[in-house]
Formats: structure tokens, sequence, C-alpha cells
């Protein structure tokens, strides 16, 4: 091959040398006209010869490069029938017009030209109707990544079936961390002999130690109250499929003996970094526990997280002592601020303003100035009655600003409270979170997967009947600089017996004590019943929604709406209220539209079924027995199958106690 690029080579310096001789034998001819004859016949025999050979040359050339043609044209139809590569040709509407025989042999068939897409792998269609360009599909148990031609109408298939095995196999073998907290274990054991102790932790340890040999995951007691668990993804997979039933074991087996323990395991996994794993096993157990416990917690490199259980509700944990530690670190915040900027949820209702106005009063108790944000065009008609009486008193009143007068004055030293809710999309302004860098979070809410950014101080209780509840708690350990007016007490009060129904659910002993704290205060009670009262329009607009009403086998009772008409979010809070206060309802679900186009769900239970959980699957959350989610850009319909696909959910995962 190279011999033959060679001797082409040589023309050229042929080429020259021969018109150098034709000079040459002029310019002897000139002289001695005998010898230029002879040399002229010399070069005549040497071009001669010199032609014969190229002659041959070329011949040898034009059999070359039929011989190369030939072979190029067998290579490419032999890559093109015989190689593991699929290529099919199709026409415009899906019919097969070509394919090698590779491709057929796929499918198990001889041919498959004047087939339809349709009928052999009718998957490829909404492939090449829609923008991207490659897929992996399944045909006929193998893995093939489909590249698509669409200007050409072709189909390329790459078997990527042991590529595929293996992404999966180094997937579901990735190291998973979890972190087991035995929620209530000091509180359970207080007071406890040391045989009686250690038949606790004999009972849960063989528990635990048995699920992880089901399992076949290691486990590892590092404290009285504290375990690490190691598995991988796979084994993750399976206890999620099985929805972590140890956490219903372990409270079962445990009440056994009229002592009722709680786990929360916190999941760390997606990273192939172990101290990366551990911190996120760790935040997740953080999360977990935030949310009252009983509760698994998998926090997800994507931001995203998923919960399990969390059935039962939240046993109150809380103690006094913290409650004065957290009253004096907002103390210290608070002196070392210029001013306090205070705000809660959108559309705020009774228990969030009745916060406010608890933390106005901790900031002047400190000597510092202190503002209210709050839209009053966005507030139910409880809290317009609210606010009417608040405009009576001219120097509260004036502590009320809009979200613009608040970004105008706020400034570097300035703190933001944000009471009752912990979720930047439902702050009333949410551009003051990032205008503003020193704020706190006061709520009783279950904390979600959305949380406010590098807070300063969190105060977040579950175990809490309301914000109001810890407000006022914070205010017993303040200076006792001035009293709390009647207006100001009454405020508070209001705030707890709306987010407790007046005190029939989320109750506790702290609750009480809050109740009469503020009572002791002047909280006028009369004044509370008529800020609660409501107007004959909405009594009957509930009592419509009610008719409609359906209950199923489960006690589950599920009102909507009329779809040409919106309601306000507190109406339909009530109308679940009301729902489950009738015979044979366990949970009751509210459906409306709402004034800003969406749908609005809102959710009540008694305790057995977890309301919170169901909500949290649309997008929503809240407490075990009190939730509610909004749904955006659908119908009634639309939005009531998604609440049944949850119901339904829930009830197959056994969540139901």
């Amino acid at each position: 091959m190279s011999n033959f690029y060679k001797k082409q080579a040589y023309r050229y310096p042929i080429y020259a040398l021969i018109g150098l001789s034709l000079i040459f034998i002029v310019i002897v001819s000139y002289f001695q006209w005998m010898i230029g004859l002879a040399c002229l016949l010399l070069l005549g025999f040497v071009i001669y010869y010199w032609l014969k050979s190229q002659q041959a040359l070329d011949k040898e050339m034009e059999e070359y490069i039929s011989t190369l043609s030939y072979r190029i044209k067998k290579v490419g139809e032999e890559a093109l029938m015989e190689m593991p590569i699929g290529i099919m040709l199709i026409n415009d509407d899906y019919g097969i017009e070509w394919t090698n025989s590779f491709l057929a042999s796929c499918f198990n068939e001889d041919t498959l030209v004047g087939r339809s897409l349709y009928d052999i792998a009718e998957q490829l269609i909404p492939l090449i109707k829609q923008e991207t360009d490659t897929e992996v599909i399944d045909i006929h148990g193998r893995k093939f990544r489909v590249i698509v031609k669409r200007e050409e109408r072709l189909l390329y298939f790459f078997d990527v079936t042991e590529q595929v095995e293996l992404e999966k196999q180094y997937a579901e073998e990735r190291t998973v961390l979890g972190v087991i907290f035995l929620d209530n274990y000091d509180e359970v054991t207080q007071g406890l002999d040391d045989q009686t102790k250690s038949q606790i932790n004999s009972q849960v340890t063989s528990i635990l130690n048995k699920w992880a040999n089901d399992y076949g995951l290691f486990l590892k007691r590092t404290s009285s109250d504290r375990f690490i668990a190691v598995m991988n993804e796979h084994i993750l997979q399976q206890l999620e499929k099985n929805k972590f039933s140890i956490l219903d074991e372990v409270r079962e087996q445990t009440m056994k003996n009229n002592i009722q323990l709680t786990l929360s395991i916190g999941i760390g996994s997606g990273v192939s970094s172990l101290p990366e794993l551990g911190a996120l096993a760790q935040s997740s157990l953080d999360l977990a526990l935030g949310r009252g416990g009983d509760q698994v917690a998998i926090k997800q490199t994507n931001g995203k997280v998923k919960f399990y259980g969390g059935k039962t509700n939240p046993m109150e944990k809380r103690t006094r002592v913290r409650a004065r530690v957290i009253s004096h670190a907002l103390k210290e915040l608070i002196t070392e601020s210029d001013k306090v900027l205070i705000m809660g949820h959108k559309y705020p209702d009774m228990d969030a303003l009745g916060a406010c106005i608890g933390i106005l009063k901790v900031a002047q108790l400190n000597q510092k100035e202190g503002f209210i944000v709050i839209d009053t065009a966005r507030t139910d008609s409880g809290v317009q009655r609210l606010i009417e009486e608040i405009k009576k008193h001219a120097e509260l009143w004036s502590r009320f600003i809009s979200s613009e007068e608040a970004l105008e004055i706020a400034t570097d030293d300035t703190l933001l409270i944000v009471v009752d809710t912990h979720k930047p999309s439902l702050v009333i302004e949410e551009k003051l979170l990032f205008r503003i860098d020193n704020v706190v979070v006061i709520d009783h809410h279950r904390r979600g997967e959305e949380f406010i950014n590098d807070p300063l101080l969190v105060y977040m209780e579950p175990y809490a009947s309301s914000t109001s509840e810890l407000v006022t708690e914070l205010l017993e350990y303040q200076p006792k600089r001035m009293k709390l007016t009647m207006l100001e007490a009454t405020a508070l009060l209001a705030g707890i017996v709306v987010d407790t129904k007046s005190f029939t659910l989320r109750t506790g002993s702290r609750t009480f004590d809050a109740a009469s704290y503020l009572r002791a205060q002047g909280a006028d009670t009369v004044l509370v019943q008529k800020l609660l009262k409501e107007n004959m329009s909405n009594y009957l607009k509930r009592a419509k929604i009610i008719e409609n009403a359906s209950i199923d086998v489960n006690g589950i009772a599920i009102a909507k709406g009329n779809a040409n008409e919106t309601y306000d979010q507190v109406l339909i809070a009530q109308t679940a209220d009301t729902l489950l206060s009738l015979n044979g309802v366990a949970a009751s679900f509210v459906i409306s539209k709402r004034d800003d186009q969406t749908i609005g769900i809102s959710a009540r239970s008694l305790g057995d079924i977890n309301v919170q959980v169901i909500m949290e699957s649309l997008g929503g959350g809240g407490h075990l027995t009190n939730a509610a989610a909004q749904l955006r850009d659908m119908t009634l319909e639309e939005a009531e199958k998604r609440l049944k696909a949850a119901i339904d959910d829930y009830l197959e995962g056994g969540n139901k106690l």
C-alpha cells in the first residue's frame, strides 16, 4: 500500500527531469547537432518506457480502488445488517419501512417491515413525539437506549441491559446510615427501679435486633436511647415498602407493659461520603423530632424529605426550663437589636395575631420598639373584629404597619420574629426574610421540609396547642415592667381558644396553665366569644357544604363546595370542624375553590387518622388532627380524586390505628 503511494509521488520529479533534459539537448544541439540527436533519441526511449510503467501503475490503481470500494461497501452492509445495533426507518404514520435483521431478532420476529409501532412497541410513540432525543426502554426483557433522528425518521437501538443492571446494582449497594432515637426514654424510665429499666432495655433491644436481622442491616446501640444502623439502598427500599413497621411494633409491644415507647429514625442516603451521610442522618433525626417524633425522616440530596409514621399525638415533653431558657435567649436578641418586626402567616388567624401581639409586648417589656406586619385586607371576620377592637386603642394600633413600611424601616440591626409558621412561602412578606439577617421562629406546627433559612433562634413545640400558648409562657419569664392590658391578654386567649376548639383538641395541662395566667392578667372571656361569632351567611354556606358530604365505612367524611362559588379558608376549616362533630365521623375533609384561583382542602380528625400525613402527600401540612393543603391548576373533581387517592394510599400503608 505504501509502495503504491510512493510510486505515485515519483511522477512530479520525473516531469521536472524531462524538462531539464530537453533544455540540455537544445543547448548541446546548438554546438554539436549529432550529439544532440543521439541524446534526443535516448530521451525518447526513456520516456517511452516511463509511459509504459505509468500505464501499469494506473491500472494497478484502478484495481486497488475497485477492490477498496467493494470492501467498504461490504463492510457497510455487514455493519448495517449484522452489528448488534438496531436500526429502524419509519413513516409519518409510525409504520415500519425497514429494519436490520438484528432489530427484528430483538422483537423475536423474522421481519418488522409493514408493521406499526402501535402494535410492536407503543412505548416508542411518546418518545418520538416529545422533544427528547434519547430514552431507555424495555423490549422483551432487554434494555435499549433509543436515539431518534426525527428529520430522517430514523431510530437507533443500543442494547444497554448490562449497563443498566450494573447501575442498578451500584445504586442498590450504596451505603445508607440511620440514627435511631427512643423519643421518650428518659421520661418513661424516670423513677423506675434498675430491674424494670433493664427489662425495658432488653425488650427494646430484642425488638430492634430481630428487625435488623430480618432485613439484613447492621445495628449498634451507642447509648441508652440511641442506636446506629448501617444498611444499603436496597434494604432501605424494603423498609420503605413496609412503611417502617418497626415504629408500630415498638409502640405496640411496649404498650403491653403499660409503657409506651416510640422511635424516631433519621436516615441519610444518596451520597458516597460517610461524613455527609452522618450529617444527613442527624439532620433527618432533628427534623423527625421537630415534628413530634414517632416517625422516620429520610433527607435526600435534592433537598426533598420523605416521612413515614407520625401517627400518634406528640407527648407533651417541653419543660418550663426550656421555656425559661428560650425566653431569656429571646430577651438577649431583642435588647441587642434596634427594633423588632413581627409577622405571622398569610391570611392570619386569631392564633397568629394573638401571638404577634404577645411578642410585641415582649419587645416593649425589654424597652424596644416593636411593629406588627399585617395585611388587614386579607383576614377573616373574627380577626377583623379583633382589629376593630385594636383600633379603639391608638397606642396599640400605631404598632401595626404594612409590608412596604416594614421594608422601609428595616435595618441591619433589626430583629424579625416569625410566629405561627416556619415556611418562607407562607409568611406575609417573604422579602423581609431576605432583607433581615436576624430571624427568630416561634411555631407549634410540625416541622416540614420547607424551613426559614438560618434563623438565630427556633422555638418549635408541636406538643403545644397553639403559638399563643408558647408566647404566653415566654411572657411569664420576661421583665415585669408592665402588666398585660385586657385586650392583649384577650387576644392571646382567643388564639388558644380557636386552635384548641374551645379546649377540646390538642389540649395539655400547660394549655390550662397559660389560659389561667391570661385570665389573671385580665383576659375577657365574653369578648373572646364575641370575636369568634359568625354571621348568618357563613353559617348557611357551611350548612350547604355539609349537606353534600359523604361518609365512607372508615368514618372519613368528604364535603365539596359549589364549583361556581369561592369560599374563605376559615369557612372551610369551620366546616371540617363541624363535620368532625357528627356521629360516626373519624376524619373530615372539605374541598372548595379559594379566592386566589386555588383549590383549598381543610382536614380534621379525632386522632385515629393522621390527616397531616395525608395533606403532606398533597403538598400541605399541619398537625395529626388539624391540617390543610392547597392545589393549583385543577378542578374540584380533580382535587377530589387526588384527595381520595392520598387517603387510599394512607389506609393501604397501614397508617390507620
